[in-house]
């Protein structure tokens, strides 16, 4: 079998695009931790307004790439309802930036709510983050929470995800 230079660069974006899929969590390959039931959390979320890469130029600073962040609040209870309470985002100096959530929400079960960080909005930095407050009324599952980073340009595409954590309280 002869292989072409197309059918290697073919195999080639498949295998990485796997990887990061798979790196991602967006395939199968990343076990999900135990969750025991709550009835209430404050959870941390990181996010990223941009990504730093390549090399420090003269002045000290590396070439910065903004995304997108697509954060979802999944409540993963099949029979009850939670409320969430704020999704407080704050810069990489800890600076308060904004509520996205102006009154309590309900999240009826098994369903997502989510807020979208604009690509433009890069005001958060490279070390953002997100504080998630909800409550439920009785023990429920707690909510799924991530954020979806994502940058596609014509040849290039960053793609890749974050999970919140729990804040002891």
């Amino acid at each position: 079998m002869i292989f072409t230079r197309s059918v290697f660069a073919s195999l080639r974006f498949s295998l990485l695009l796997a990887l990061l899929l798979v790196s991602a969590g967006l395939l199968p390959g990343r076990a999900m931790a135990q969750r025991t039931l709550s009835s209430g959390q404050h959870l941390y979320l990181p996010i990223y307004a941009y990504i730093q890469y390549g090399d420090v130029d003269k002045s000290g600073v590396a070439s910065r790439n903004p995304v997108s962040a697509l954060i979802s609040i999944h409540n993963t209870d099949l029979d009850r309802p939670l409320k969430l309470l704020a999704a407080r985002y704050y810069s990489t100096e800890g600076k308060f930036l904004r509520n996205f959530v102006s009154s309590p929400q309900i999240l009826k079960p098994m369903e997502t709510l989510e807020f979208l960080v604009e690509r433009r909005d890069v005001v958060g930095g490279s070390g953002a983050n997100f504080v998630i407050q909800w409550k439920a009324a009785v023990p429920v599952s707690p909510p799924l929470v991530q954020a979806l980073h994502v940058e596609l340009q014509l040849h290039r595409a960053i793609v890749f995800t974050t999970d919140a954590v729990l804040i002891p309280r």
